[in-house]
This record gives C-alpha cells, structure tokens and sequence, in this order.
C-alpha cells in the first residue's frame, strides 16, 4: 500500500514552491502550468482521472506529485458545464475519489503527494476545497489520508502546520513530526516519512 498525504493551502503559499528540493520525483502537472521556481524538472501535464491513475501505476519514481489536485474536478467542471442535472457531480467525485484510492494499490514503498487548494466556511473551518456534495457529505476527503499538512506563513516565513489546530483538517501519525509549524519543503517531510515508516534511501522496506 502507497502513501498519500495531501497538502493543502491558498494560492501562492507554498504548494508547488515546497517541492523544489525533491530528487528524482514525478510530477503530474494538472493546469500544465510553469512551476513556480528555476527548475530542470519534468513534468507530465494530465488533468483526466483515469490517465492519472494510469500514471501512477506505470510510475518508476517512489515519489509521485500530483500538483494542484482538485484541477481535475475544475476542468471537468467546466467542460461539463452546461449539463443539467446533478449525474455530473457523482462522476466528478467519483473520479476523485478513485485517483486517491488508487495509491493503496501501489506498492508499498511509494509516497503520493496530493497539493490541493483549501476552502473556509462561515465559521473559519478549513479544508481541501472541492466540488459538490458527494465529497463533503458523504467521503470527507481528508478521511482518505493518514497525512494532512497545511501551507502557512508566517512573518515572511513559508511554513507547513503539522497538527490540527481545530478549526482544520490537519493530521499526522503520532510522532512523525515533533513540532506544530515545520520548514516548507516536501524534500525535509518525506525523509521524515521514510524514517518513520522504515524504508531505506531507495523507498523500500
């Protein structure tokens, strides 16, 4: 079984900046965007499920980046647009839903990094912003993943919080991190991720 662990955050808080220092990773570029920092790193531009998940079993890198995920749910948003009814949504989630769960399949030694963009609602609460109610109501998305981190910044500094703060959806495995606010680098959060879950410098057990 793969791990995924999702990181969520506004536009421009780190997300895509915190894979910079990531070795020999891939990268599904979901908008096919320019990443945001001098880079050699190649990307594959999907923004459909299917061909994602497809991706991900034929992948040869133990680290997988989905980059902006909830792009999938946008783009075939608003390619189906003008349809009535509500089929489209179930379909969205659906999808959705069978890209994350798709990481258990893979073995073992693979870690899937979901980057996500957050959502408040009237109270503060934050969590990984979706479409329809199928993945608010009836999945809760963040229920997918063992690891949850958020961007923040904090006086200039670009952090991930680690903990829950109780007005989010951030989560980790007791003792994989021992501080609330940690450096944004996804290179730093999966050695610890190997450490804790004892694979060696190549992914495996």
């Amino acid at each position: 079984m793969g791990v995924a662990v999702m990181i969520m955050g506004e536009s421009g808080t780190g997300k895509s900046t915190s894979i910079r220092n990531l070795k020999n990773a891939g990268i599904i570029n979901v908008y096919g965007k320019p990443l945001p920092f001098r880079n050699e790193m190649k990307t594959a531009d999907i923004d459909n499920c299917e061909k994602i998940i497809s991706a991900l079993k034929r992948a040869k890198a133990d680290i997988i980046v989905i980059d902006d995920f909830q792009g999938v749910l946008v783009t075939q948003f608003m390619g189906r647009a003008k349809e009535k009814g509500y089929d489209k949504f179930t379909d969205m989630g659906l999808d959705y839903y069978n890209v994350i769960r798709s990481v258990q399949s893979l073995p073992s030694e693979k870690r899937v990094y979901f980057l996500s963009h957050i959502e408040r609602d009237q109270s503060g609460y934050e969590k990984v912003k979706t479409i329809g109610k199928l993945l608010d109501e009836k999945v809760t998305v963040e229920g997918l993943f063992t690891i949850v981190l958020k961007t923040v910044v904090m006086n200039g500094e670009y952090l991930f919080a680690t903990h829950n703060s109780g007005s989010d959806t951030v989560k980790s495995p007791i003792g994989l991190f021992d501080k609330d606010l940690i450096p944004n680098d996804l290179a730093e959060v999966d050695r610890a991720i190997c450490g804790y879950y004892n694979f060696n410098q190549g992914g495996k057990k």
